[in-house]
């Protein structure tokens, strides 16, 4: 499967991202989209990356624009920073997916590429133009874009937002394992470091395997926590274990801090938590396809109507997008529209405290709608089409295929395949827009029956694909 635009930013085996290919795709960015002649560079943690960032490093160079060299930091810092200065920025990363895999991530001076960039760059392939040009002396960006990502939060939530919380932070291999420990203390919780990891370690905040929640259960225990947070890879997404050592899931941390921070409009895909249409607190709820593109997209056209709109999008998998400057515990917190880990752990944390309750608490006042996720790997995309396509045209096949779960009531293919059901069940199948993957998302009244959905059709997946 060769290198190609996903859900978010380029995906593609490491052996296949030769320095030839990512200089070019580097070249192209530049003469597609708008850099104001800087582009920040950052990476992740996986042992391919710094390789990829030399080869994107030497290509900004020598196409005579300025390349700040952020280094190993959190996507949102490198986003934040890139936003700060009105400057371009390309972070390597292949986020959640297993280290012979990696890719790029490109922001303009405006923000993370639309899909209409993405044309545009892939139109600038190999049209190099103009003379050859001096190559730039490239700048050390140092420790300033993590700090100012660190005094983000700080300065949103406070010195003592998270006083008397003992929060487990599971490092593994994730770029912003630092970062979470800094920004826990620095808001005056007690973070207790586990499980640094010097070999990378694919991390998919939607499926998580028995192992390793099993592996939370202990922590939680043995440390006395009450809460566990983590992070994918390039820390774009949030993961929280609450005090019980029940997964809190990324939608269900989506609603809870766009409900504290005020928000009256949520952008988020068609596979988020359909709770949100049963809560009072949102004006407006508009349902886009899978991947930030799209909820930037959607976030976008309210502010276009509407530039007053206190607009937020999320993703299932929990990455936040703050489209208004809002009102936070400490004072106020301009927008950062790209997915980010940390405001989705931070706002429902924080809230908890200052409510006097618990993260678990806040979670059971929600409507009781719950979710479950997880995805097949190695399955080749052309038969994940033939097998999608035969489901949405033969209302016979998707009978079949869902007997179990009862008669259809609805069926949406915004992305991939949403069936709905008269028992109130759902089950969404779509391939991966960024790896050899099918996903199974599921939707039920409680959390054993959307397990036993989950369970059912990754075996039915399994035998057919």
């Amino acid at each position: 499967m060769a290198p190609k635009f996903g859900t978010s930013g380029l995906r593609g085996l490491v052996t296949e991202l030769t320095s030839d290919l990512v200089s070019d795709y580097t070249n192209a960015f530049l003469l597609a989209c708008e850099t104001n002649g800087t582009v920040r560079v950052g990476w992740d943690l996986r042992p391919s990356s710094p390789d990829i960032a030399d080869a994107v490093i030497t290509a900004i160079s020598q196409a005579g624009q300025t390349a700040i060299v952020d280094g190993p930091l959190p996507t949102p810092a490198l986003a934040l920073a890139s936003l700060s200065a009105g400057q371009a920025a390309i972070m390597i990363t292949g986020s959640h997916i297993p280290a012979d895999r990696n890719g790029l991530k490109f922001y303009t001076t405006k923000g993370e590429i639309s899909k209409e960039d993405e044309t545009s760059i892939l139109l600038h392939l190999t049209a190099l133009e103009g003379p050859a040009v001096e190559a730039t002396a490239k700048i050390d960006g140092g420790q300033d874009a993590i700090a100012a990502y660190v005094a983000r939060y700080t300065s949103a939530f406070g010195t003592a937002a998270l006083t008397g919380l003992r929060v487990g932070v599971y490092q593994h291999s994730s770029v912003a394992r630092d970062v979470m420990v800094d920004v826990v203390t620095a808001l005056g919780g007690t973070a207790v470091p586990i499980a640094r990891s010097d070999e990378f370690i694919p991390v998919d905040t939607e499926a998580v395997d028995p192992e390793t929640s099993s592996l939370f259960a202990g922590w939680c225990g043995d440390h006395s926590l009450d809460v566990l947070i983590s992070t994918d890879g390039d820390a774009d997404r949030p993961m929280v274990v609450d005090r019980n050592s029940n997964i809190v899931p990324g939608d269900v941390l989506g609603a809870i801090t766009s409900k504290m921070l005020g928000a009256d409009i949520l952008c988020t895909p068609v596979s988020s938590n359909t709770m949100i249409k049963q809560m009072d607190d949102f004006e407006t709820i508009h349902l886009t396809r899978i991947g930030s593109p799209f909820v930037i997209a959607a976030m976008e056209d309210c502010l276009a109507a509407d530039s007053s709109a206190k607009v937020v999008g999320y993703e299932a998998n929990g990455g936040f997008l703050l489209g208004f400057e809002a009102v936070t515990p400490s004072g106020r917190l301009a927008p950062l529209m790209t997915r980010d880990c940390l405001l989705p752990i931070l706002a429902p944390l924080s809230l908890a405290q200052a409510s006097g309750t618990t993260l678990d608490a806040l979670v059971a006042d929600l409507p009781a709608r719950f979710t479950a996720a997880d995805r097949l790997t190695g399955i080749a995309p052309d038969a994940s089409k033939a097998f999608l396509t035969g489901l949405i045209e033969s209302p016979s096949a998707r009978a079949a295929f869902f007997a179990e779960v009862g008669a259809e009531t609805d069926s949406d293919t915004t992305d991939g395949l949403r069936v709905s059901f008269e028992s109130g069940d759902v089950v969404h199948l779509r391939p991966s827009g960024n790896a050899p993957e099918f996903r199974c998302y599921v939707e039920a009244d409680t959390a054993q029956r959307a397990q036993e959905l989950l369970g059912v059709h990754l075996e039915k997946l399994r035998t057919t694909l």
